[in-house]
Formats: C-alpha cells, structure tokens, sequence
C-alpha cells in the first residue's frame, strides 16, 4: 500500500470536510441553526445526513471483518442496521419531529414534566455518545496505523480536531451539508472498488466466492452463535436504533411529521444500497485474505483487499479511495454524535445558549478522545453492537413508551432507565472479564439485550402503573400534540 497516495486522500476528505463546514457557517447565526438547522432540512438532504451520520466504522469496516470472520452469522449486523430504521418509520419519525423538542431531554422533559427523567436522560445521552466515538477513534486509528505506518493516536487525534472544527463553525447547519456529502463519498469509495475488484476476478478467469466455498467455510468455535445469540441481537440493533441520539436529533430538523416519515423511508433505501458492498467485500475476503481472521486484524479486511487482488498502482488507487470513505465514515458519525452531545450539555449546563453549545462542543470532543487514547481497538462492529444494546436498554423504553403509552409516569421512565443502564451496563463490564469459555452464562453477559431490554419496559411498566397518580397532568395535551397531523 502506497502511503504517500494513502495519506493524500486522508488530507483531501478532511481538506473538503473543513471548507463545507465553513460554507455551513455563512448562513448558521440563529440558536435554531445551531441545534436543529432551523427545521428546514428537507427530506432527500437530511436522508443523505442520516445515512452520513449513521454509517460509522462498524458499517465501513466492521461489517466485511465480520463476515471474514463468522460468515452468514454476521449478516444480522446490516439487516439489523437496516431494519432498525423501519421501526423509526413506524413508531417514532413523525411524533418525535411534532414534539416540538431540540434533544431527547427535552422529550422526557415535555412528555413527563419532570426534572430528575431529564436529567437523567440527559446523562444516558452523553454516555451513550462517548461510548459510540470511542470505536469510531479506534477505527481511525486502525486506518491510519496501516495505510501509513504512522502512530494510531494520529489518527484519532485528527479526527476529533476536525470534527471539533466543523461542529464549532456553525453546529447542526454546517453539519447537515458535511454529512450530506459524506454519505455519497463513503457509498463511492466502497461501491467503485468492489465492482472494480469484481471486474478484475472476472477477466482472470477467477470465482469471487471461490466457486461457491466462500459460503461453506466454517467460521471459528468462538463464532458458533445460537438461536439466542441471534435473536438478542436483532433486539439490540432494531431497539437501540430507536434510541441513538445522534440518529433522533436529525427528526428535529425536519419542517414537519410528513417530511420526518418521508426521511426515514429515503434512509431505508439508501442504506439497503451501501450495505451490498461491505458485504461483497467481506465475501471476497474469505476468499482472499481469510488470513486476517487468524490474525486478529479482520477489520483491516476492506482496506487491504485491494492490493492482495489487485495489486500494483491500481490497488494503491482503490485503497486510497476506501481509505478516504473510512475517514468520511468516522469524521460523519463523530459530527453527528458531538452535535448532539453539545445539544445535550449545552442546554443542561450553559442555558443553552450558542456560546454554551461551543463549550459543550470542546468537552464532547475532548472526553472520548481521552478515552480512545487509553484504550486499545477492538472488534469494531461488535463494539457498536454492545452500544446498540445499552441504548436498547434504556433510551428505547423512555421514546416507545412515551410516544405510545399515556400511562407512562416519571417514576416508571426513571425506574426502567436505570434499571435497563444497570443490567446491561454490569452485563458487558462482567463480559469484558469473565472467560468466554465458560459457555452459557458468558453468552448472556456479552449479548444482554434478549433480557436486559424486555426487563427494562417491563420494570417501566409495572412502576408506572404503580405511581399512576402522579401522571404528568399536561399528558393529554401532549399526546395530543404527538399524534395529530399537522395541517398541510
């Protein structure tokens, strides 16, 4: 791998990242702009943003990685993702964008007219937050360690200097347009190798899937997943889904409920689209560099296929392409999360002012970078996936419940958001020490969701109906106000 090339693509994603944020502060001067783009995002705009935002590391390389290494197992992960989104169409897209809120907070905040649901929503929204940079640092870490040989660090380290700089030039308007561009580069830089690379096979007289036994190679021991496996995980990526911050701020930027339902359906088409590629590449890598898996280094598969197939000058091009869409891939989805971070702070702790998103901008960024810098990577779209779990856990029940449920109280929503952080959050820290050998019970730690979700509605439930007498007495009015269409 040329780094030369490598790191030209690096500085020309990062180079266009910075000057369409600043394009993005030219015309973001209200504390609207800032927070919510003034509600003006329409649909096909704020659609290409959300699959910008979305598709994080785990999309961009986790994906292949695992499919090096588990197989057919690890298409759950993009139906997942994929699907996810349907049940934002569904339950959530319109009534949350009628709301009337900037962040979740302010959701629990209107919905339950309490202080301590806020605040603590606005605390699961943070950890949240952090914890689903941390994997997006160590990817940039991974990507600039091997196409350049330079220090990991670097690469984190820029990533959140760049996304500081963006998010501070003129927050969520600036945002939008970075985000926007984002998703078409990291759909081009994965969809023009993978045809390339296909092309190439074909005229060498070669079989991508190795006549059909890419399909038949048996995954590790480690990878032997359950029915139960399977099933805790769709529940953590089709539930954590509704409940990532980064994904829901985007509904506030819609003009109305109309345009909200119509983003989530673009979104669904756009991601069907992007996840054929990772998958392709993931099945060319068990064929042809199903030594990464043995490694511990599957990740890397995307970014290494290109010259293990191809090879020569034309490898190096397509690598710095995948290259420069694994950055866009990071740089987005860090955008979008410390924006509303930011949101989130600034709000709770500086009134909520531009001068105080700014701040709350600087500590959104510099904590997860902390983090990453102390920690080491790891399998990154299992990483996002224990993340989709605790948001499963604890921010779904609040939205579904309280768009849904008139007889959600404040008690009940405290009561099933601690409950779900605790469960799940003990389960993946008892996951990261216990040996996986031990068998069954190691499954129900490291894949908690199955449980961990349906006990925390149901602890939201049976507190709620308990504490039934001290309903929010604005209830009606807000419901009310989530579930009636706007007029045209």
């Amino acid at each position: 791998m040329n780094s030369t090339i490598s790191l030209i693509a690096i500085a020309v994603v990062s180079i266009a990242t910075v000057i369409i944020a600043i394009h993005g502060l030219r015309i973001s001067r209200t504390t609207g702009d800032f927070y919510v783009a003034s509600r003006t995002v329409r649909p096909w705009w704020n659609a290409s943003a959300i699959g910008g935002e979305y598709l994080s590391a785990a999309s961009f390389l986790g994906i292949a990685g695992l499919i090096v290494v588990s197989g057919q197992d690890a298409l759950w992960f993009p139906i997942g993702y994929t699907a996810g989104y349907l049940m934002l169409l569904l339950f959530v897209a319109a009534p949350l964008r009628r709301s009337g809120a900037y962040t979740l907070p302010d959701f629990a905040q209107i919905r339950l007219g309490s202080r301590t649901a806020r605040r603590i929503t606005s605390l699961l929204v943070v950890i949240v937050g952090w914890l689903y940079i941390v994997p997006q640092l160590h990817g940039a870490a991974l990507t600039l360690g091997i196409s350049s040989g330079l220090p990991g660090w670097m690469g984190s380290t820029l990533v959140m200097g760049i996304v500081c700089v963006t998010v501070l030039s003129g927050g969520m308007r600036s945002i939008t347009f970075v985000q926007a561009f984002q998703y078409w580069l990291k759909l081009a830089a994965l969809a023009i190798p993978t045809v390339f690379l296909l092309l190439f096979l074909g005229m060498e007289g070669q079989s991508p899937t190795a006549g059909g036994a890419a399909f038949d190679m048996p995954a590790p021991a480690s990878a032997d997943h359950g029915l139960y496996h399977n099933i805790s995980l769709l529940i953590a990526l089709l539930f954590g889904t509704l409940g990532l911050p980064h994904v829901l701020v985007r509904f506030y930027t819609n003009p109305d409920g109309p345009s909200a339902r119509k983003t989530t359906a673009i979104v669904l088409g756009l991601l069907s689209i992007f996840y054929l590629f990772p998958t392709m590449l993931g099945i060319l890598g068990r064929v042809y560099a199903p030594d990464l898996a043995a490694a511990g280094n599957a990740d890397a598969t995307v970014l290494l296929l290109p010259g293990r197939i191809v090879g020569g000058a034309a490898g190096d091009m397509l690598s710095a392409l995948i290259i420069g869409g694994a950055f866009a891939a990071f740089l987005s989805t860090s955008s979008g999360l410390v924006v509303s971070l930011a949101g989130v702070i600034s709000q709770d702790l500086f009134q909520g002012t531009v001068r105080g998103f700014r701040i709350a901008t600087v500590l959104a960024t510099a904590v997860p970078l902390l983090l990453a810098l102390g920690t080491s990577t790891f399998a990154l779209a299992g990483a996002i996936g224990s993340v989709f779990a605790f948001t499963a856990s604890t921010i779904c029940p609040l939205l579904l419940l309280g768009i849904w449920w008139r007889g959600l109280t404040p008690a009940g929503a405290i009561a099933g958001m601690v409950t779900g952080a605790l469960a799940c959050g003990c389960a993946l820290i008892a996951a990261a020490l216990l040996d996986p050998g031990i068998g069954t019970a190691y499954l129900l730690v490291s894949q908690p969701a199955g449980w961990s979700v349906p006990l925390a509605f149901l602890t939201t439930i049976l507190v709620s109906l308990a504490s039934r007498s001290s309903r929010h007495p604005g209830t009606d009015s807000v419901m009310a106000r989530l579930h009636v269409p706007e007029l045209s």
